[in-house]
């Protein structure tokens, strides 16, 4: 028999890291769930979680900074990338109506992100808690009438809820964009990659972050993000890590070989298929 996967994901059964590890890994999964970003590296490492899935970015909040940290930290792979459009929902006990309703609860983020929404509501109390799907769960385990969640779709459908309001988000191009992690001693290499993700230092000379991005652009490699990351212990000194995209993996290799001698502990973080645009989990673009 084949086996079950287990993945390890942030926040609760349903929340959207579990919809990106379900549209990544498909349904015959196990997943674990952790309190928090350090959690989930470390069932990663203890060997209790084949892989993690793990946000890094979103599109309106930016970068999650402390994750780039626990991937220096414990040297996981990323093997894998998802981005997910996230879609807000209002749901409630099926029955009911978005009249019925007096208190909306979810994420401080998710409630900020529907404020339009919220707004022509002036009767609903919000609340903020911990996590979107786990305010789905709260409602369905305490029988909560007149109480509303904000999460995503799946949350409904795990917990048996009532979707009253569909993409009820203010913007509607919000994506997270989720990493694929696996410990390191367990990355077996991949036949075709067309992105990587590095990271480097840099020493202290005169145009020398720019000579080595004039590198890559010369091997025609497209950087797609860069982000600085303090130092500990040492002011004004920075990791940098680099998101790039390739077509021909020689001129990558070749780039690789050439920057190496220009920075400081040069480390590939993974190399991996660029990831799609999902946009739920019947359709991706």
């Amino acid at each position: 028999m084949e086996k079950t996967l287990v993945i390890g994901i942030q926040g609760g059964e349903a929340s959207f890291h579990d919809t990106a590890a379900h549209h990544y890994f498909g349904e015959n999964i196990k997943v674990i769930t952790c309190d928090t970003f350090r959690k989930l590296c470390e069932v990663v490492e203890d060997g209790e979680a084949d892989y993690a899935m793990m946000a890094i970015e979103n599109s309106i909040a930016g970068s999650i900074m402390p994750n780039y940290s626990l991937l220096k930290e414990f040297n996981h792979k990323v093997i894998g990338e998802v981005k997910l459009r996230i879609i807000m929902n209002l749901m409630a006990l099926p029955g009911q109506k978005i009249e019925d309703i007096q208190k909306v609860m979810s994420h401080y983020m998710a409630l900020l992100q529907c404020g339009d929404f919220l707004g022509q509501y002036p009767n609903m109390e919000e609340e903020k808690t911990h996590d979107t799907a786990d305010s789905a769960k709260m409602i369905r385990q305490n029988e909560l009438k007149g109480v509303a969640a904000i999460a995503g779709k799946r949350a409904a459908k795990v917990y048996d809820l009532e979707i009253l309001a569909s993409e009820i988000e203010t913007i509607k191009q919000n994506f997270t964009r989720f990493l694929v992690l696996q410990k390191a001693d367990k990355v077996k290499a991949k036949s075709a990659t067309n992105k990587a993700m590095l990271s480097f230092e840099l020493p202290h000379k005169v145009g020398s972050l720019a000579k080595t991005l004039k590198k890559v652009v010369d091997y025609e490699i497209n950087l797609t993000k860069i982000q600085s990351v303090p130092l500990i212990g040492k002011p004004y000194e920075y990791t940098f890590y680099v998101d790039c995209e390739y077509v021909s993996e020689t001129n990558y290799r070749q780039c690789l070989e050439e920057i190496s001698e220009e920075v400081l502990n040069l480390t590939i973080i993974g190399e991996f298929k660029k990831g799609e645009f999902v946009y739920d989990r019947n359709r991706s673009k």
